[in-house]
């Protein structure tokens, strides 16, 4: 699918030219300000719900075409395995398969949707190569919700608005650089983009007695966890280049010669379909890697990638940033923090690493499941301790990321799927609560749990969105908490008996089941403290004298609330809206498992 209209390229540079012109607009025009960023905001939405609408009406064609790739290639038992049985495949199959060789990089091209490429740095082999699929373009709607959310919340700050609002739109413009790059250069320009103006939105404007320490925590963890990512990428496309030239010339070549890959294209490239081609084709997995026997570059690499890009999502060990920088943050960085730029780390730890090292995939991903273990039970056992209604609500986000990286141990489509769902439910959710809290706090000037209480009885929308997302975080069936967490548990179960982790002459098998029991711990925990939050914060009595200047809410933060509360209703729902487009995208992630068979 391609589009004349250079659509991606608007809902990037829209927010960049945005804040750009704030800066030179006066610092007392406010209000003018405030208006050309809800104004950017608010069109980069309307242009990423256009992509949603578009791209899903396309979905089941994609759906079919996939099918019709695995047939062709004779790998029908993944028909089932993807769940592509039930659609019916047409007489000839596809003919663009090479031979089995690149049935995975045919299926990821296909669903590639309005592309735009332009040649940047061609000796580089650099370009603007945008794209979307059905992984990324949820994620592209939850950034236009919350960029829209974030800025109607910051409505109140007079403090350097202007300045505030222009790093804001830079944020956006980073994080949905990441999310529709796909140029690996591009990727990590957009990904460093995304990292700065949040140091410099938390260190100017968040809480002063956190802020400073906050803000250098959270750039150091994110920066060094990135650039050793950078790094292990770099050493990806020299090993990719170097196949091309050598055993792959001819794979290369065909798919040059068939519209895979353009045809001006260089061994050596940075573009995510070349790369995803020599990964297909076992460029990734040849033996002596180093010099070292049984050693290959995926077994070597994969975990610095993967583990360097998800420190952003809140991995542990190396979550320790994240719940510092939601509460030291405003509370519209705090919005997007949690609700986008963690999925943003996840997303491209799924893209870097599972997707382009399947094999160092399957030998690490059943040991890191156990740290996403911790992420899940650790993180729900620290929130229920903590004191502070945003810290709270910091380390539930370390809890809830856990359940996307455990999805994504599976490496099953049930478990994947329920991934996406979670990363896109827990970025509404998440922002819900911050916008909350952000409102009762701005109100009371205190977020010590045990001195509020009865808020509910003057901020009833508060109080019900609060209550909303406290079911969605406990997977209450009717919300989006659940249809992203069944998915989840049902793919670890089902991938029990497929995986072992080996180490040495150790061997484990059969624990993927025993990981659902205890995760299911987090739950638990989940319910105790969204329960004790909701009862001391919004239930009780109200202390008038206390709180003498607690008022209602605004229309326009009412708005904001029904704007990110819907969308946990609706997808709990209707799980057909979004669960059928993250298949598309993560079929051919799985499809390269099987390599070239």
């Amino acid at each position: 699918m391609t589009i004349e209209f250079p659509v991606l390229s608007l809902i990037i540079f829209i927010p960049i030219i945005a804040g750009v012109l704030m800066l030179f607009l006066p610092k007392e025009q406010k209000d003018l300000v405030r208006g050309l960023a809800i104004a950017a905001a608010a069109s980069v939405f309307i242009l990423s719900l256009f992509v949603y609408l578009n791209y899903n009406a396309q979905v089941e064609t994609l759906a079919t075409a996939q099918a019709n790739l695995l047939a062709d290639a004779g790998r029908d038992g993944d028909l089932q395995a993807f769940n592509l049985d039930d659609y019916e495949l047409t007489a000839a199959g596809s003919s663009r398969a090479a031979a089995g060789t690149s049935v995975a990089t045919q299926m990821y091209k296909d669903g590639m949707a309005f592309e735009e490429y332009v040649e940047w740095l061609p000796q580089l082999g650099i370009a603007y190569h945008v794209g979307v699929d059905g992984l990324s373009v949820p994620m592209v709607l939850l950034t236009g919700m919350v960029a829209v959310a974030g800025v109607l919340v910051s409505w109140r700050i007079d403090d350097r608005t202007r300045e505030f609002m222009a790093f804001f739109m830079l944020l956006v413009a980073g994080v949905y650089g990441v999310f529709l790059a796909q140029d690996i250069f591009l990727l990590f320009f957009f990904y460093e983009l995304a990292i700065f103006p949040m140091y410099l939105l938390i260190a100017t404007w968040g809480w002063v007695q956190l802020r400073e320490y906050a803000a250098m925590k959270l750039t150091l963890y994110i920066l060094i966890g990135s650039v050793i990512a950078l790094v292990g990428a770099l050493a990806m496309l020299f090993v990719a280049a170097d196949f091309f030239n050598g055993a792959g010339a001819s794979v290369f070549e065909a798919a040059k010669a068939s519209g895979l890959l353009r045809p001006d294209l260089t061994p050596f490239n940075f573009n995510m379909t070349s790369v995803m081609l020599a990964a297909e084709n076992g460029a990734f997995n040849v033996a002596g890697y180093a010099g070292i026997d049984g050693l290959t570059f995926a077994k070597l690499w994969f975990p610095f990638i993967f583990l360097g890009l998800a420190v952003l999502a809140g991995v542990f060990p190396f979550h320790n940033w994240s719940p510092d920088g939601h509460v030291a943050a405003p509370t519209a960085v705090s919005m997007i923090h949690a609700g986008v730029l963690m999925k943003l780390g996840a997303y491209a730890a799924l893209r870097m690493g599972v997707q382009f090292l399947p094999e160092g995939a399957q030998v690490h991903l059943p040991w890191i499941v156990f740290l996403t273990l911790v992420n899940v039970v650790y993180g729900a056992f620290i929130a229920f301790r903590q004191r502070d209604f945003k810290y709270v609500i910091g380390f539930s986000s370390v809890s809830h990321m856990g359940l996307v990286s455990m999805g994504f141990a599976t490496m099953n489509l049930t478990g994947m799927t329920g991934a996406g769902l979670q990363m896109f439910s827990h970025g509404a959710m998440t922002a819900l609560f911050f916008g909350c809290v952000g409102m009762v706090y701005d109100r009371a000037h205190t977020r010590d749990i045990p001195s509020l209480g009865g808020f509910i009885k003057v901020m009833p929308w508060v109080g019900i969105a609060f209550i909303v997302g406290g079911l969605t975080s406990m997977g209450m069936p009717g919300l989006s908490g659940f249809v992203a967490e069944f998915p989840i548990f049902a793919g670890l179960w089902r991938a029990s008996e497929e995986i072992t982790l080996n180490i040495g002459a150790f061997t484990l098998s059969n624990y993927y089941s025993v990981i659902v029991v205890l995760s299911a711990l987090g739950i638990v925990i989940t319910a105790a403290y969204v329960l004790r939050v909701t009862s001391q914060v919004f239930f009780g009595d109200f202390d008038r004298a206390k709180y003498p200047d607690v008022d209602d809410i605004t229309p326009r933060e009412r708005f904001v609330l029904l704007f990110l509360g819907a969308p946990l209703i609706l997808l709990g729902m209707l799980p057909s809206i979004m669960a059928p487009m993250l298949e598309v995208g993560l079929r051919p992630i799985l499809a390269i498992f099987g390599g070239g068979a």
